[in-house]
């Protein structure tokens, strides 16, 4: 492969590192709280690992497992009940939530300042004002790869392929506020190939497995893969043909070990600015 590739596993460890000492003589550490609904293999696994980096950042780590079969009500009581913890900076509830659950009502009971996954209302409308706090992790993560590899932004074009609230919508604003002309390309999108082949920057994050073609990518682009997708042999592979793109690309993620450490590295991160911000400590 020619592309250079973005390392997200050495910048997130880089980074928490860095958390790591900042937190260290703060009055208190800085405390997470994650709720896990039933026992999802990828959801118990991701969980997992945001348990072990909080451990070693010395994060106040957290987590409430609840049986699949948990009522809303009882899931809206433990989220009160974390909101009125003072010890407690942010609350996460682990998407995807099991079916028969408000997955909009769960996020709109969480306080907005301990909400350091970024997907409450109050966010989102800080973010698209271009007054963000605690943004969405993924993309945020993205944000300081490109940042750690001396991306220039400010004038460039850019494809997001995806609109959801937790990648799409909030990567395109940052890009945006970064200056880029921004393109977001949906599931009735005509020509996505022709949109992606303009591009300057590529994020992918459509939940397909090799949906953005390697041939589709403009020479000297920057590609970023927001995918993961488990194959039938048990691979997993990201959103882009990544060999073939890699060929074009000046640069890319690689799928895992690109954008998936930086999301938790990013997740640390609002968790300590949410306690920063309420500890006085700005």
């Amino acid at each position: 492969m020619s592309a250079t590739l973005l390392d997200g596993r050495a910048l997130s460890k880089k980074l928490n590192k860095a958390l790591k000492y900042t937190v260290a003589d703060w009055p208190r550490p800085p405390g997470l709280s994650v709720i896990l609904v039933g026992a999802d293999p990828a959801s118990e696994v991701y969980v997992r690992r945001k348990g072990i980096v909080a451990g070693r950042i010395g994060l106040a780590h957290h987590q409430i497992d609840l049986p699949v079969d948990v009522g809303q009500e009882e899931l809206l009581w433990n989220i009160d009940q974390l909101n009125a913890d003072d010890s407690v900076d942010g609350i996460l509830v682990q998407l995807p939530l099991p079916k028969g659950l408000d997955a909009d009502a769960v996020m709109a009971r969480i306080a907005p300042e301990k909400d350091v996954d970024g997907f409450t209302a109050t966010s989102a409308g800080k973010l698209a004002q271009g007054q963000p706090h605690l943004v969405p992790c993924t993309p945020k993560g993205v944000m300081e790869l490109l940042a750690d590899a001396g991306v220039e932004l400010s004038g460039k074009t850019a494809v997001v392929v995806g609109r959801s609230n937790i990648v799409g919508r909030p990567m395109a604003q940052l890009l945006e506020q970064a200056n880029c002309t921004v393109t977001v390309c949906h599931s009735r999108t005509q020509n996505v190939a022709e949109h992606v082949g303009r591009a300057d920057i590529v994020v992918a994050a459509v939940g397909r497995p090799h949906f953005v073609k390697g041939a589709w990518i403009k020479p000297g682009a920057i590609v970023i893969d927001v995918g993961i997708n488990r194959l039938e042999d048990g691979s997993l592979v990201g959103d882009v043909e990544t060999d073939a793109a890699a060929e074009r690309a000046a640069a890319i993620t690689p799928v895992p070990g690109g954008v998936g450490p930086m999301t938790i590295a990013m997740l640390m991160a609002n968790t300590a600015a949410a306690a920063k911000s309420r500890l006085g400590l700005d």
